[in-house]
């Protein structure tokens, strides 16, 4: 008999983790970035309280989300970043089933997140979209061939931004980065001009493909993929829009975008 693999029990455990549409409520609420109460994810995924603690229980043990007490209240958080890109991968391949908006509200909300919202730290939607083929266009970010995410950047033949030279992971080599997506050499030097500063500590890739979910194409991800989006709300280029992960592009961020990178305000629309 074939000697089982070794891993396989321990990716049972993970997959049973997520298997539970109360669970899989709470990790995808948690892909704002934020931290929720135990309450609050209990509202969302229609539990009640004591049911929702169990199920969280179960997240924190197996990694998947960080906790903290503060007074009465229990908060949780997706653990880290291999964290909500498991999410966002599983969510991106889970083909939502087509239903009709029940509610006006629930089909204005569904347009807002569509249109551009947040992706644990990084920008997705149209929005997300829209910066990555910009960045792409320019020569700043191109597709990287090794990660295998199932095609080319948007708008790059695969074979990287135009006299740029290298590319960088984590920048200390060039080259392939194995993550779906590289920052140029320029793409570095557009992020200082910008005054986006970059993360570029511990082991998280500098860039990484990310698969939109409702544009079934990859956005920007990774360490700039956050101080990008950190940069945006920090500066009111963007806004978040109620409880959502849903943000909007300000009249500000949209001269900015328009400035910085030739994003026609159509394009955000």
């Amino acid at each position: 008999m074939t000697p089982k693999d070794p891993q396989a029990p321990a990716l049972a455990a993970l997959a049973g983790l997520i298997a539970d549409e109360s669970r899989a409520a709470c990790l995808l609420a948690l892909l704002d970035g934020r931290a929720w109460t135990a309450g609050e994810l209990a509202r969302r995924a229609g539990v009640a309280a004591s049911t929702l603690s169990a199920h969280l229980d179960r997240l924190v043990a197996g990694g998947l989300l960080a906790q903290e007490r503060q007074g009465r209240h229990r908060y949780v958080r997706l653990a880290d970043a291999r964290a909500a890109q498991l999410v966002e991968d599983l969510a991106a391949r889970a083909a939502p089933a087509a239903r009709r908006p029940r509610t006006l509200r629930e089909a204005g909300a569904g347009s807002a997140m569509a249109r551009g919202r947040t992706c644990y730290d990084h920008l997705a939607g149209r929005l997300g979209i829209a910066v990555t083929d910009a960045l792409t266009a320019r020569g700043l970010l191109r597709a990287d061939a090794g990660a295998g995410t199932g095609g080319t950047a948007p708008g790059s033949t695969g074979s990287g931004g135009t006299g740029t030279g290298g590319t960088r992971s984590g920048g200390t080599g060039s080259g392939g980065t194995g993550t779906g997506f590289a920052l140029t050499d320029a793409g570095l030097g557009w992020f200082a001009s910008a005054g986006i500063a970059l993360d570029r500590r511990g082991r998280r890739p500098l860039a990484r493909a990310c698969l939109d979910w409702t544009e079934r194409r990859p956005h920007l991800a990774g360490a700039a993929g956050a101080a990008l989006c950190r940069h945006a709300l920090d500066t009111g280029w963007c806004e978040r829009i109620g409880s959502e992960r849903a943000v909007r592009v300000t009249p500000a961020g949209a001269a900015a975008l328009s400035g910085l990178l030739g994003i026609e305000h159509t394009a955000l629309a």
